[in-house]
């Protein structure tokens, strides 16, 4: 990690820090779609995270006419398919206020991991059209081998069994996936992690340099590509698709 990079992310830490408190318990809520209007979407914070992380992302994409923006939230207590069941619960209620068939999700760290057990295991896949993780530990870390009381810190460990579950065959999903990694991420390790590798699905995985772990999630580059993805296609034509690969 670079001293710039080092710089930046200790500034990401004291701004999340700031905003943290003023958005504990706070939700992002959307009532009917308006004419016109993107389809709901959602993003999910990572472990003991709220809304905060994501304060420069919906910014954005409010200007870029994507949305409305959604926030769902699971205890810190959750273990990745307790919080994966709740989240297919949040989408199909907020299916039914706006009137949209599907959603799109946008995950940081853990919370990536949540909406893509939703989508690979729960049949996700039938309401989530585009899911885009941040930082998500789809590998493990090995940062999870500390050891913790927490369930949900071991299913993070490389090779775990939730893990394997993912890595199962996947042929019916048809969800398109976009996985950003961090080059500097001092929390999933190794980097390569954050990065999807499976055959049977849509992805197209991101490297992007000089991001750690919270950094990432207000990075210029991210927040661009996110917004170029989910902008309403009667604005700029439609999104792209990933291609089909592995990582």
């Amino acid at each position: 990690m670079t001293l710039r990079t080092m710089a930046n992310e200790i500034a990401s830490v004291l701004t999340h820090l700031v905003r943290y408190p003023s958005s504990i318990g706070r939700q992002w809520a959307a009532a009917g779609r308006a004419p016109g209007h993107g389809r709901p979407l959602v993003v999910l914070p990572g472990l003991a995270d709220n809304t905060s992380i994501f304060t420069e992302l919906k910014q954005a994409l409010e200007t870029c006419g994507a949305g409305p923006v959604v926030s769902f939230g699971y205890s810190w207590l959750d273990d990745v398919r307790t919080a994966a069941e709740r989240l297919a619960d949040q989408v199909e209620e907020l299916c039914a206020v706006t009137g949209s068939d599907s959603v799109d999700v946008v995950g940081h760290s853990l919370g990536g991991l949540v909406a893509r057990y939703y989508v690979q295991r729960l049949a996700g896949h039938a309401r989530v059209g585009t899911l885009v993780s941040i930082a998500t530990p789809h590998g493990g870390t090995i940062a999870a081998r500390l050891p913790s009381p927490l369930p949900v810190i071991r299913q993070l460990r490389p090779g775990s069994e939730l893990l394997l579950e993912l890595s199962e065959p996947a042929q019916s999903c048809g969800t398109k996936f976009v996985a950003f990694a961090g080059d500097s991420d001092e929390l999933v390790l190794p980097t390569r992690n954050a990065l999807i590798d499976h055959p049977d699905l849509l992805v197209r995985n991101v490297l992007v340099r000089g991001a750690g772990h919270l950094a990432i999630a207000a990075h210029t580059e991210v927040i661009a590509q996110i917004c170029t993805l989910f902008t309403p296609a009667e604005t700029t034509g439609e999104p792209d698709v990933p291609a089909p690969r592995s990582a």
